[in-house]
């Protein structure tokens, strides 16, 4: 391995992955390593420049797995799809790479997995890794601690037509962080999906509400209402490029670290 870290980059077709894909390229304190996309996948067996589009040779060729490429690489940034990040965590946990982890829909088993990769390899892993959101997700945790349950709390996201995924990942972070201020927990004190005659709202849950349509690159509110007043707390994304900064930040952070679980507020210290 070079002093340079060498990254490789999950799922190299998509928004995330090319935007990646020309931070890393454009980077002197990074290497790419190598691109993977999912077997099958036509960009699988093509040079790197040819499958982003353009005329020139870049060298790596994409492959369907990452296994190949751990020996020269440092960190594996992974905006994927669940049961691939899986996969991925346990190959880099074998490899002895950091993995920074941006896919979001983890189901309580796959969190699990990574848990127990993370006993091996440093993980960051991040519903959001823009220093707004995660600034957000403190204010948001100091906020619900000041209030009492006089304050209902209210979690509102906004998304692209495309997304997979509800709430959204950061929505949940931010759903945590409420629920850490207030000392509950999110899993039996989340209100999600209201529909038809539902009864008054309970006292102390914490609301989450999605909104689905155009291009809409992400915002989060965070309402904290109460009779005669309301707090709004609110972040809202215009460049997926804060997300992908991040997230190379990430993998710089996560080189040497010891193995474990971080988020994006142990890379801010925050």
């Amino acid at each position: 391995m070079s002093n340079v870290p060498g990254i490789i980059i999950t799922g190299g077709s998509g928004r995330m992955g090319r935007m990646l894909i020309e931070l890393v390229q454009a980077s002197e304190r990074v290497k790419l390593i190598g691109v993977s996309e999912r077997k099958g996948h036509e960009w699988v067996g093509l040079d790197l420049g040819k499958a982003l589009g353009g005329p020139s040779s870049t060298g790596i060729t994409v492959v369907d797995s990452i296994q190949e490429l751990l020996a020269d690489a440092h960190a594996v940034i992974d905006f994927s799809s669940p049961n691939a990040t899986v996969e991925h965590t346990l190959l880099a946990s074998q490899g002895g790479v950091a993995h920074v982890i941006g896919t979001t829909g983890l189901t309580s088993e796959n969190l699990m997995l990574v848990k127990t990769a993370s006993q091996y390899i440093p993980i960051v892993r991040a519903g959001n890794m823009s220093l707004g959101v995660n600034l957000l997700v403190k204010l948001t945790e100091r906020v619900a601690a000041a209030l009492d349950e006089d304050f209902d709390i209210e979690v509102v996201e906004s998304h692209h037509r495309n997304k997979l995924d509800v709430p959204s990942g950061t929505a949940l972070m931010l759903g945590e962080s409420a629920a850490l201020g207030r000392g509950v927990e999110l899993e039996t004190s989340s209100e999600r999906g209201r529909d038809g005659i539902t009864g008054k709202r309970v006292k102390g849950k914490i609301g989450f509400a999605s909104i689905r349509g155009g291009d809409v690159v992400g915002e989060h509110d965070v309402i904290f209402a109460a009779d005669g007043e309301r707090i709004v707390l609110r972040h809202v994304a215009t460049d997926r490029a804060i997300f992908a900064r991040g997230a190379l930040k990430a993998a710089l952070w996560a080189v040497g670290k010891e193995p474990g679980e971080y988020n994006m507020l142990d890379v801010l210290d925050l």
